[in-house]
């Protein structure tokens, strides 16, 4: 059983993993592009992620839900990951972060 305090830990540990994660299409990782709509560490270290892509029909899905699986499996305290992808709400612009924005010459 983990503490509230190691769940956050956690949490935290994921992000960061997450945005060492880049999208292959566009040079920005995908937490920063908003395609991570949520992370629920349950008390067993469990990680339910539910992310989407930037279009549904993204060639490389597979290979990108296996490396956030894989990943996120090996941050400390995580025993097993849940990866669910969603459309809903559909990906779009302004799910992305002011810093990936700039990044990307948007703003």
């Amino acid at each position: 059983m983990v503490t509230p305090e190691e769940i956050l830990r956690i949490e935290q540990d994921i992000v960061y993993t997450l945005k060492n994660i880049y999208d292959p299409e566009i040079p920005v990782n995908i937490y920063d592009l908003g395609l991570v709509y949520e992370i629920d560490v349950e008390p067993g270290g469990e990680a339910n992620i539910r992310m989407t892509l930037t279009a549904p029909n993204c060639p490389m899905a597979d290979a990108l839900l296996q490396q956030v699986n894989d990943d996120v499996l090996k941050v400390k305290g995580v025993t097993s990951v849940n990866v669910v992808l969603t459309f809903d709400p559909p990906w779009s612009r302004e799910m992305i972060s002011e810093a990936a924005l700039l990044e990307l010459g948007m703003l």
